[in-house]
C-alpha cells in the first residue's frame, strides 16, 4: 500500500510534464511574417476568397465563381476605423479581408501591434453575396467577385459618434440595385450587414444571401495531450455545437452541415425539424470571427474545399425570399471579430460562448470560470486576489476531507516507530511484513492511502484551471501585483515557483515517511526540485494556485499535528 503514493506523485509529476509540453507548444515563438504585407498587395483580397467553379448547395442554389479578372484592377480598400476596430473591405464583394483589434495588443512586449483576426496570408476572409433563383443569375444579384461603388474609402467613428454606416451600391442598370450596409457601433466587435435589394422591374426577384468565412489549412503541431493546443479552425451551430477539421473539408465536395437525421427526413417534415438561427464560425486561440444569419430564418450550413485556391470554407445559407416588383427587401445578419469574451458571446448568440473550449476538463473548468467571474465582477475586480480566492474557496469546500488525510498522515507520524519496528522485524519476509503493517493500520484505524487524498483532490482543478487559463481570453494578458503583468505567462523572474518548491519543501518535513525504501526516499526527497523547475514554465496564475493552496496546507497540516502529535 505504501508504493500506490509514491506513484500518484510520480503521476503527477508525468502530468505536469505533459502540461509543460503542451504549453511550451501553444506559447513558441511565431513566425515573423514577411514585410511585404500591405493591404493594398492584393486590392480584391484575392488572396483570401476562392475561385474556382460554381458549387451547387442542396442541389438548387449556385454560389457563384470569378468570372471576370478586370474586376480585379478596379477593386478599391476601405479602410473603416472605430474604437475596438481596425478593418479593411474590398469594394470587390464588398469582402471584409483584414480586421485588427487595436484593444487587443498581441503581447506586452509589442502593445502598438494590434492583434490581427482576418487575416489575408492566411487566405482568411469574410465574404457574402446574394444568390438569384431566375435566369441571368449573376446580372440580377451581387456575389463576393462582383464590383460595388463606394462614397469614400475612409470612415472613422469619431468622437461624440455611435454609430457609423458604410454603404456600398450595385446596379446592373435594369431595375436592381443592391446596397449593402455594415453598420459599426462604439464599443462592440459585432459588425451589422445589410444587403438590401430595390427591384424596380416589373418581375419578382426570388434569391436568397449567403455568408461564407474562408481560410487557408492551418498545420497543427501535436501534443503529448492528444490534440490539447487550442483549436484552429471552422465550427459551428445549427441545433448542436460542432467543430470541423479541414481534413474533413478536403475531399472537395459541398457537405451539408444540418443533422442527417433531419436531412433523411421528407421535405413536407424537414421544415418543421430546422431550427431558426445559427451560426459559423472561424476559430483562433483566445478569437472569432462568426457569421450570425438572422435568428428568425431557417438557414442552411456547409463547407466546401476550393482545390484552386487551396482554401476552405464554411458558410451558411438564407431561406430563398421574393420582392416584389416595385418594393424593396433585405437581408440582415451580423458578423462578429472579435475576443472570445464568453458573457458577450451569450448575449450575441445561442451556443457562440461555446467557440471557448476547455477540451475534456470542460466539466471543472466551467464551473471554475463561473467562480472566477463572480469574484472578479463583484469582489476584486483583480484575476490575481481571484485565483487567491479561488484557491481558499476550494480548500474551504474540501477542508474536512482534507483534515481526515491530515489526521491519518499525523497518526503515522506519531506511531512511525512501531512501523519502523514492524519493518525491522520481518525485513527478510516482504509478506509478512505487508501483512503484520496493514494489520497493525486496522488496529489504529489509519488509511495509509490517506495522505494522497489532498494531492488527488488537486489535480482536476488543477487541470481545470490550466485550461481556464489556456482558453479565457478574460485572463490574457491580465495583470496582479509588481512585475506580474500577464497570469497567462510564466513568472518572469520565477519567484512563484521557487516559493512552491520551498513550500513543498515544508509539507514533506510536515509529513511522514511514506516509505521505507531507501530508493523511493530519495525520489521524494528531490520531488520539490523536480516541481520547482517544471512550473518555472506554467503560467504565473497556475503556480499561484499551487502556492496558495500549498501554504493553506500547510498551516491546516501544522494545526492537526499540533494537535494530535504536541510537535512545535
Amino acid at each position: 500500500m505504501d508504493q500506490q503514493r509514491p506513484f500518484l506523485y510520480l503521476s503527477l509529476v508525468f502530468l505536469g510534464f505533459l502540461i509543460w509540453s503542451t504549453w511550451q507548444q501553444e506559447h513558441a515563438p511565431k513566425p515573423i511574417p514577411s514585410a511585404n504585407t500591405s493591404v493594398q498587395q492584393s486590392a480584391n483580397g484575392n488572396n483570401s476568397v476562392p475561385s474556382g467553379s460554381s458549387v451547387s448547395v442542396n442541389g438548387s442554389d449556385v454560389i457563384p465563381s470569378a468570372n471576370n479578372a478586370a474586376t480585379n484592377a478596379q477593386a478599391k480598400q476601405i479602410h473603416i476605423k472605430t474604437d475596438v476596430l481596425d478593418m479593411y473591405i474590398s469594394t470587390v464583394g464588398g469582402t471584409i479581408v483584414q480586421a485588427d483589434l487595436p484593444t487587443h495588443p498581441v503581447s506586452l512586449e509589442e502593445q502598438d501591434k494590434a492583434t490581427r483576426i482576418i487575416d489575408r496570408e492566411m487566405k482568411y476572409a469574410a465574404q457574402a453575396g446574394l444568390i438569384y433563383r431566375g435566369s441571368n443569375g449573376e446580372s440580377s444579384a451581387p456575389n463576393h467577385y462582383t464590383n460595388f461603388d463606394t462614397e469614400s474609402t475612409e470612415y472613422s467613428l469619431q468622437d461624440g459618434q455611435d454609430t457609423l454606416q458604410v454603404p456600398l451600391t450595385w446596379s446592373n442598370g435594369q431595375g436592381i440595385t443592391v446596397t449593402k450596409t455594415f453598420i459599426f457601433e462604439r464599443g462592440s466587435f459585432l459588425v451589422k450587414q445589410i444587403q438590401t435589394v430595390d427591384n424596380k422591374t416589373d418581375q419578382v426577384w426570388s434569391g436568397n444571401e449567403y455568408l461564407e468565412l474562408t481560410h487557408k489549412e492551418h498545420e497543427r503541431s501535436g501534443s503529448l495531450l492528444g490534440g490539447a493546443i487550442a483549436y484552429v479552425g471552422p465550427a459551428y451551430y445549427n441545433n448542436k455545437y460542432d467543430k470541423i477539421d479541414f481534413d474533413e473539408i478536403k475531399d472537395g465536395e459541398l457537405k451539408d452541415l444540418n443533422s442527417s437525421e433531419i436531412n433523411a427526413l421528407p421535405e413536407e417534415e424537414k421544415a418543421s425539424r430546422l431550427i431558426q438561427g445559427g451560426w459559423v464560425a472561424m476559430l483562433k486561440h483566445y478569437f472569432v470571427s462568426a457569421w450570425i444569419p438572422s435568428k428568425e430564418e431557417t438557414n442552411t450550413y456547409y463547407t466546401r474545399y476550393n482545390k484552386s485556391s487551396d482554401n476552405y470554407i464554411i458558410g451558411v445559407k438564407s431561406p430563398v425570399k421574393d420582392i416584389q416588383p416595385g418594393t424593396s427587401g433585405s437581408f440582415d445578419s451580423q458578423l462578429y471579430v472579435g475576443p472570445t469574451d464568453q458573457a458577450t458571446l451569450a448575449e450575441i448568440s445561442e451556443g457562440l460562448d461555446l467557440t471557448v473550449d476547455y477540451g475534456i476538463f470542460a466539466f471543472v473548468s466551467k464551473p471554475i470560470f463561473w467562480v472566477m467571474s463572480f469574484i472578479n465582477r463583484h469582489i476584486v475586480s483583480n484575476w490575481g486576489w481571484t485565483i487567491i480566492l479561488l484557491t481558499m474557496f476550494i480548500k474551504l469546500i474540501f477542508f474536512y476531507p482534507s483534515a481526515v488525510s491530515y489526521r491519518s498522515m499525523a497518526k503515522m507520524k506519531k506511531l512511525g516507530p512501531k512501523i519502523k519496528e514492524i519493518s525491522e522485524k520481518y525485513k527478510n519476509d516482504p509478506q509478512a511484513k505487508q501483512k503484520e503493517t496493514m494489520a497493525f493500520y486496522r488496529k489504529e484505524k489509519i488509511n495509509p492511502l490517506g495522505g494522497c487524498l489532498p494531492m488527488l483532490i488537486q489535480m482536476p482543478v488543477f487541470m481545470g484551471l490550466y485550461w481556464v487559463l489556456q482558453e479565457s481570453v478574460e485572463l490574457r494578458q491580465a495583470p496582479w501585483i509588481l512585475w506580474y503583468k500577464d497570469l497567462s505567462i510564466k513568472d518572469p523572474f520565477f519567484v512563484l515557483p521557487i516559493i512552491m518548491g520551498a513550500s513543498m519543501f515544508i509539507q514533506q518535513k510536515l509529513n511522514p515517511p511514506a516509505v521505507q525504501d531507501p530508493m523511493q526516499q530519495k525520489i521524494f526527497t528531490y520531488l520539490p526540485v523536480i516541481f520547482t523547475v517544471m512550473f518555472l514554465f506554467f503560467p504565473a496564475g497556475l503556480v499561484l494556485y499551487w502556492v496558495v493552496n500549498n501554504i493553506l496546507s500547510i498551516f491546516q497540516q501544522w494545526f492537526i499535528n499540533k494537535k494530535i502529535i504536541g510537535d512545535g
